[in-house]
């Protein structure tokens, strides 16, 4: 008997199997491992928005197929379906589709309210991050941790990779810039999960009155720290593909400056530009975007600066960049607006920049805040 074809057959079985094993599983997919939490006639809350799929089906609709008793969504910045532009209030309401109660928890209020706490007894989370402090996901995680703390409710998250955790960089926020924009003293670029992030925020007690909840991470399967993770659903409007997810931590900076970071175009986030021809070759007209951006910066106008579609992004926080757009501004007093403190986490940076620090000098002065961070950060990681 010939027995190539069986060995074949033997090598290709143990090859897919063994591919199958590396697959990188979600919290949201091991339900084995959280179903007992929330079964049992137990009263489920979700904080969910459009990147919230088990697989192909929205984890709402995997949970009520099981039988969960389901009360009500919390929906963060963006919108349960996530087609709200970046800083629009979101009121409450009804989804068509499962006729449940929507929560927003982005305009009238950032915080589960006690009334809102009602008729819960576990808090299902599980929204994709970015990891990057001023990424709003992680605030609307802080406070829906602190609202389970004081209505004692259990609090489980779902965890999902983060495509920056393989570096930490930037400045470590100012308690004085606290913000729902970056309320922990966190580097900008923290890399952690968001259940890592979790378990910190909770066994550190950063929330209010040195609370803590009853959380519980569902960790990630197959998947360590620094493996390459392509979302495969953009986590915001206005970041649309992994390229711009990558030069998030930089360019979001510019929306704290006169220049425009691409909004109403279909590469925010990709270009940076201002109506002024200084400031650069390439040409972008921002327009009124349904869902993206209805009333962007320079609406209609030639906007003129640079490209990075095609530029590979920096693993740190690239303030020459910075540095080489506020140089070419011919009002260099008004290139910053209050807002870019706000997103920096502290008042140093806008004044490292205006009083020429190189980049080195200015990143030295992180230096000790990152290793700070990075002793504590080491306690609560679950990949490695």
């Amino acid at each position: 008997m010939n027995r190539f074809p069986f060995l074949f057959f033997i090598c290709i079985h143990y090859a897919i199997f063994a591919r199958s094993q590396d697959v990188c599983m979600l919290g949201a997919e091991q339900m084995d491992k959280y179903i007992s939490l929330i079964s049992s006639q137990k009263r489920v809350a979700v904080v969910v928005n459009n990147t919230s799929f088990v697989k192909k089906t929205h984890l709402v609709d995997t949970l009520l197929q099981r039988g969960i008793i389901i009360t009500k969504i919390f929906a963060p910045e963006h919108g349960f379906r996530g087609n709200v532009e970046a800083g629009k209030s979101i009121d409450s309401y009804k989804d068509e589709k499962t006729g449940l109660p929507i929560i927003s928890l982005y305009g009238k209020h950032y915080k589960p309210s006690q009334i809102d706490m009602q008729d819960i007894d576990v808090l299902v989370f599980d929204i994709q991050d970015v990891g990057v402090r001023f990424y709003t996901y992680i605030s609307t995680l802080h406070y829906v941790m602190e609202a389970c703390a004081e209505n004692n409710i259990k609090c489980v998250v779902l965890d999902r990779p983060n495509p920056h955790t393989h570096y930490v960089d930037g400045p470590v926020l100012e308690s004085s810039e606290k913000s729902f924009v970056g309320m922990h003293t966190i580097p900008i670029v923290y890399g952690m999960t968001i259940g890592e992030l979790a378990n910190l925020i909770n066994n550190e007690k950063w929330l209010s009155d040195t609370l803590k909840c009853d959380l519980t991470v569902i960790p990630l399967k197959n998947w360590k720290r620094g493996d390459t993770y392509i979302l495969p659903i953009k986590p915001s409007p206005n970041l649309t593909n992994q390229n711009a997810i990558e030069w998030y931590p930089t360019l979001c900076l510019f929306e704290g400056t006169i220049m425009s970071v691409g909004r109403g175009t279909y590469f925010p986030f990709e270009v940076i530009g201002h109506t002024n021809p200084i400031f650069g070759e390439f040409t972008f007209t921002p327009v009124s975007l349904p869902e993206m951006a209805v009333n962007p910066k320079y609406k209609n106008q030639v906007c003129y600066g640079k490209d990075f579609r095609n530029s590979i992004p920096t693993q740190k926080i690239n303030i020459s960049i910075i540095q080489e757009f506020y140089k070419k501004s011919p009002d260099t007093a008004s290139f910053f607006t209050k807002y870019f403190t706000t997103l920096a986490g502290t008042k140093r940076l806008k004044k490292q920049i205006q009083h020429g620090f190189t980049e080195d000098s200015i990143r030295a002065t992180w230096a000790d805040g990152l290793e700070t961070f990075k002793k504590i950060r080491e306690k609560y990681l679950l990949y490695r």
